[in-house]
């Protein structure tokens, strides 16, 4: 993608303008936001190849929420609650003409895909969610999570930089300094601090039995951040859900899981199919050089991309090929091809 898409405007029943936008092709995904800052966002390259690579088989749909990034900053700071956020969504929908569509519930944003699909069941496909919870306060209860939110009202600046790589797990270079900025613009530390008041007070469990939609609860391994017991009960009160527990250590989506992340959502959101993860005990390295080389990167953009060398690639390879027990290249793409078609 060459051009970052343009930037729509869509005006919610109480009159905030909402920054939004539309690219790829295929089914519809929507991405609803948390503190999000949807043209800064594209300048990290591993968010650019994650938006990229979901609009290869998807229709994805990006926008900040009130008191964001591209939306309007001048909003009522005592309604910043889930209803708020469910008039954000409606009105994107609509000025984009989306009838229906499936909702990726991302961390702040899990309860708003929860209430919608529960509430307005003939609008949404599917439903993918990730770091948060109905009681959206069990995901923000862990320690290392409440020293973070109390950087907030201090240091606006210290906690852009902690989130994004003491919390988040981003390098400190050049990466990090680029999602730290995101971080940074994408709201004003007063504005985020009534976001994350407002945060843990929603509670949309009493809606959990109404939705209708299938539902992919998602979960990084070993994330401190995010106890994986958040992720179970979800998915064990939501009606047909499914569990994915991913590899990894960091509480994120589509960075350290690469393409295998992508792949998984997008099959999901296209047909309900959960592809399944190579087996043969990866280290999550492997994992993510395999992930590369599914999506078609030579050695040579393998090592540019993760900044090793790029004997350092072959390497890895070598240990990918043996744990999966096949020769070369071609053999090690139809292999995770064969296991995603199951």
């Amino acid at each position: 993608m060459e051009q970052l898409p343009d930037v729509r405007f869509a005006r919610a029943d109480d009159g905030v303008t909402l920054g939004y936008q539309v690219f790829g092709r295929g089914p519809v995904l929507v991405w609803l936001p948390s503190l999000s800052n949807i043209v800064a966002q594209w300048r990290i390259p591993a968010l650019r190849a994650a938006y990229e690579g979901l609009a290869r088989d998807l229709t994805v749909v990006l926008y900040d929420g009130r008191g964001t990034g591209s939306s309007d900053r001048r909003v009522d700071l005592g309604d910043l609650g889930v209803e708020a956020h469910l008039r954000d969504l409606r009105a994107v929908l609509d000025h984009a003409g989306i009838r229906r569509a499936s909702l990726l519930g991302y961390y702040h944003s899990v309860p708003t895909a929860i209430a919608f699909a529960a509430r307005e069941p003939g609008r949404v496909e599917r439903l993918v969610l990730f770091g948060g919870a109905p009681r959206l306060r069990d995901a923000m209860s862990p320690a290392q999570t409440q020293a973070l939110l109390s950087l907030v009202g201090q240091d606006w600046g210290l906690f852009a930089d902690a989130a994004a790589t003491a919390w988040l797990g981003w390098d400190a270079a050049p990466s990090g300094r680029w999602v730290a900025d995101a971080f940074r613009g994408a709201t004003t530390a007063p504005v985020a601090q009534a976001w994350f008041e407002a945060a843990g007070t929603i509670d949309v469990t009493a809606e959990l039995d109404r939705v209708r939609a299938p539902a992919l609860v998602l979960h990084r391994q070993g994330a401190e951040q995010i106890p994986v017991e958040v992720a179970r009960r979800l998915a064990a009160r939501l009606p047909g859900a499914r569990l994915v527990e991913l590899p990894g250590t960091t509480p994120t989506l589509f960075i350290e899981g690469g393409a295998s992340d992508i792949a998984l959502v997008s099959g999901f959101v296209a047909d309900g199919r959960v592809a399944r993860r190579p087996a043969g005990g990866l280290t999550p390295r492997e994992r993510e050089v395999l992930d590369l080389l599914v999506a078609g990167h030579s050695n040579a953009e393998l090592a540019a991309r993760l900044g090793i060398a790029v004997h350092t690639v072959e390497r890895h390879l070598a240990a990918v090929y043996r744990k999966l027990g096949v020769r070369g290249r071609t053999a090690a793409v139809a292999h995770v091809l064969r296991g995603s078609s199951g």
